[in-house]
């Protein structure tokens, strides 16, 4: 994924989760310092490379927040449902790279259905080759079919805003829910 960023030439923000050692007992990376936990997994010198365009966090963002930047063009996403909810609600087009489960089938259906979605192709085991993530970054950020996709995108949040705003379908299904829960409390 370092090498697919980085030859990309875009801007990012990536959250990486480095792995635990092999042995089970607990133990952390044997360095706390940040920065050589991240050189630790990352590719040499990846970091100093793209310091100037990249941020690497080692722990939990917050991702709500960090889709609604107005700089954030694309998100790459596991294709898990809530994941994709919060980038359609901010109006972002999404880089699909399922792990495992129904994701799978939420990929199929962003990139063949919805065409909200830019598939990653996969391995047999999963992986993704950098070539291919560097590709579809390009294309979302930059070419025609990333245009496309940014304008249903597009559409999906304004539908989205529209259903859970003041008189929209979803808003008044929960408000129903809510008087009903209500009525059911006080029966």
């Amino acid at each position: 994924m370092a090498v697919g960023l980085e030859r990309s030439g875009h801007r990012f923000l990536w959250v990486v989760r480095i792995p635990p050692p092999e042995d089970t007992t607990g133990r952390t990376l044997a360095n706390p310092e940040v920065e050589q936990r991240l050189e630790s997994v990352l590719p040499e010198g990846f970091l100093e490379r793209t310091k100037h365009r990249g941020l690497v966090w080692d722990s939990w963002a917050p991702q709500v927040e960090v889709l609604s930047h107005n700089s954030v063009g694309g998100f790459v996403t596991h294709c898990g449902w809530n994941s994709v909810l919060e980038a359609v609600c901010h109006g972002l087009p999404l880089i699909a790279w399922p792990l495992f489960a129904e994701q799978r089938l939420n990929k199929v259906f962003l990139s063949e259905e919805a065409k909200l979605a830019l598939p990653l192709e996969q391995s047999a085991e999963g992986f993704v080759r950098a070539e291919e993530l560097e590709k579809q970054i390009r294309q979302l950020m930059g070419a025609k079919s990333g245009a496309a996709i940014r304008r249903r995108v597009t559409a999906m949040n304004e539908g989205a805003t529209a259903a859970t705003g003041d008189g929209g379908s979803s808003r008044a299904a929960l408000d129903q829910l809510a008087q009903l829960w209500k009525y059911v409390k006080d029966f």
